[in-house]
């Protein structure tokens, strides 16, 4: 797996039908290495630290691979890097073979798999349409929140290099299909 795309975002006020909403997901790509740290990326906003940031959720990756199931559905869009508010848009990220606690070095920084993403309003915002939401819990390309076990830069075309895996954890995949049975 390379990194495509290294993503931050800002803090961005919207209007979103009469209600304002506060949000970091709108992410823009940098041409600099970008720092991973315990609880976050340095210089990436985390507007509402109750469901994204901390240890458990320091990073998130989302493959490019997952770009064109949504391009499909929303061609109109303007599409860029860091789209589902990723910050590492991955060449090829498949939750259905990663697994919980497998470990990765990229660039100067080791990396333990944690858990899926779950969408979020916001993420409908992003879109502006939040029939979005529902397509991304239908599917299994939630991308992968990582717990970062020593800090660094990484940077655009850093490769992620297996260090650790357990297969006998479930994988990403497998864990956010139980949880969108759960939601059902």
């Amino acid at each position: 797996m390379e990194i495509v795309s290294v993503n931050l975002g800002e803090r961005k006020e919207i209007d979103w039908k009469g209600k304002k909403v506060t949000t970091g997901i709108f992410k823009y790509t940098v041409d600099t290495p970008i720092f991973l740290d315990i609880e976050e990326v340095r210089k990436d906003v985390i507007c509402d630290r109750e469901h994204h940031g901390g240890v458990d959720q320091a990073v998130y990756a989302y493959s490019i691979k997952h770009y064109t199931y949504f391009k499909d559905l929303y061609p109109d869009l303007n599409w860029e890097m860091g789209m589902f508010g990723e910050n590492l848009t991955m060449s090829d990220l498949e939750e259905t073979k990663i697994h919980v606690g497998d470990v990765y070095k990229v660039g100067e920084v080791i990396l333990e798999v944690t858990k899926p993403r779950q969408p979020c309003m916001k993420l409908g915002v992003r879109f502006n349409n939040m029939k979005v939401v529902k397509e991304f819990w239908n599917t299994t390309m939630s991308g992968v929140y990582f717990k970062v076990l020593q800090t660094g830069f990484v940077k655009k075309g850093d490769m992620f290099e297996l260090v650790q895996s357990d297969e006998s954890q479930p994988t990403i995949a497998d864990i956010y299909t139980e949880k969108r049975k759960q939601k059902a």
